[in-house]
């Protein structure tokens, strides 16, 4: 093992920690629940209030949208073609130092 592996494994584990940490920190804390709603696990970030009660909780008025949905697919496609690409050029990289 070398001493950039063993950086990084020190580096992975401590992110690791931090995240689980935070995660646990939040969740005991109650931060972003709204407490009145009662939607269990999804009254986090509001993610499964009804439309229509939205707008007692968006004192700006509800978010509406310009982007047109194929712009959402055309990112989602772009983002996993990249992150193919990222995982073919590390494959490629281990495999040309196991030789």
């Amino acid at each position: 093992m070398g001493k950039k592996h063993i950086i990084f494994k020190v580096i992975t584990i401590v992110v690791v920690v931090i995240t689980l940490v935070l995660a646990v920190y939040i969740m005991l804390s109650r931060k972003g629940v709204v407490e009145d709603y009662d939607f269990g696990a999804g009254a986090y970030y509001y993610a499964d209030i009804p439309t229509e009660e939205y707008a007692e909780i968006d004192k700006e008025g509800a978010y509406h949208n310009v982007v047109p949905k194929w712009i959402y697919y055309v990112l989602f496609l772009a983002w996993g073609w990249l992150m193919w690409r990222l995982w073919v050029w590390v494959e490629s990289r281990n495999e040309s130092r196991k030789k």
